[in-house]
């Protein structure tokens, strides 16, 4: 796709008349079905960071494209998105969307810090990416998301020369919703696989108490040996105190060695838990599919009613069913 006013004005007129696109059977229908797109915290951001480059109407169709089920597939790689979505024709298009992966380097820093801080590690162990997450990565240089249009490479092979066009835009829905499904999946496309982030974290954060005490870890002359991270919170402050007997450090006993926080960090969690932290199932056994009739049904646990477990008033009686 080349050459257009992103706003697709050029283009609109000439390619309005292909007609109503095909229907589609087992395509991948956004959950949403009228409004916004996007519940968590990161696709709405997704979202936002992309209505905010102003990208016309190709959006709103893209959304209903969406809503639809036009879209027959999405993966997810380091770097890529790629999609197949059907229109008008007898062929689906083929749409690409290439955002930079972080470099090794640049991932090192990045697990080097969220295991330094054990909030961090909780949280993302436990399946969930807390709001913070995105200003410790912008802090080393790794922001989550685009700054602008031009960090985005997009491909689809349909007529329209307009950037995005309906079918682009269709797959930026469904790729929200899918970090909706897997907040992973966004750390995913910037490079860094669920599994493989995970194990890096568990053994930084093995490692960390053999600097804790404020020696040095053990040394390695390997180039690749993992980094160990430094010792964080009270371990850090006091590392450099000379021990003290009790009696002589009774009056600051019981004050916090580190400035604390004015808000702590939220730690709440959704009833979906579970089902964060074991990501889809084998296609074999339903796949996302699967999984998101999973996480419905754990929401719909989730939301006891006000008057459950209420006793009647007295004199009442229980309303038929």
């Amino acid at each position: 796709m080349t050459g257009s006013p992103p706003d697709g004005s050029a283009s609109t007129g000439r390619f309005a008349d292909y007609g109503r696109p095909r229907r589609v059977d087992g395509g991948l229908r956004a959950r949403s079905t009228r409004g916004a797109i996007g519940l968590s915290w990161w696709s709405r951001r997704f979202l936002e960071v992309l209505e905010s480059f102003a990208l016309g109407t190709r959006l709103t169709r893209g959304r209903s494209y969406a809503r639809a089920g036009q879209v027959l597939s999405l993966d997810v790689a380091p770097g890529v998105v790629t999609a197949r979505v059907q229109g008008s024709r007898p062929g689906p298009y083929r749409v690409r969307i290439a955002l930079e992966p972080f470099p090794a380097a640049l991932w090192d820093r990045i697990e080097a810090e969220l295991a330094a801080q054990a909030f961090f590690s909780a949280r993302l162990l436990a399946g969930d990416l807390p709001a913070e997450l995105e200003e410790l990565c912008a802090g080393v240089g790794a922001p989550l998301f685009p700054a602008g249009v031009d960090e985005l490479a997009q491909r689809c092979d349909c007529p329209d020369f307009a950037v995005p066009c309906k079918h682009l835009a269709a797959a930026f829905y469904l790729l929200a919703e899918a970090f909706d499904a897997d907040p992973f999946e966004l750390l995913h496309w910037r490079g860094r696989r669920r599994a493989e982030l995970l194990d890096r974290l568990r053994a930084l954060r093995a490692a960390a108490p053999a600097v804790a005490g404020g020696g040095p870890g053990p040394p390695s002359t390997r180039d690749d040996a993992p980094r160990v991270a430094p010792a964080v919170g009270a371990a850090r402050a006091l590392a450099a105190l000379p021990p003290a007997p009790l009696d002589e450090a009774v009056d600051r006993f019981w004050v916090p060695p580190v400035p604390l926080p004015d808000r702590p960090p939220t730690l709440s969690t959704g009833p979906d838990l579970l089902l964060r932290q074991l990501g889809a199932p084998a296609p074999a056994l339903g796949g996302p599919g699967l999984l998101e009739r999973l996480r419905r049904a754990y929401r719909e646990f989730g939301q006891a009613r006000p008057e459950a477990g209420r006793a009647p008033a007295s004199g009442s009686r229980p309303t038929p069913r």
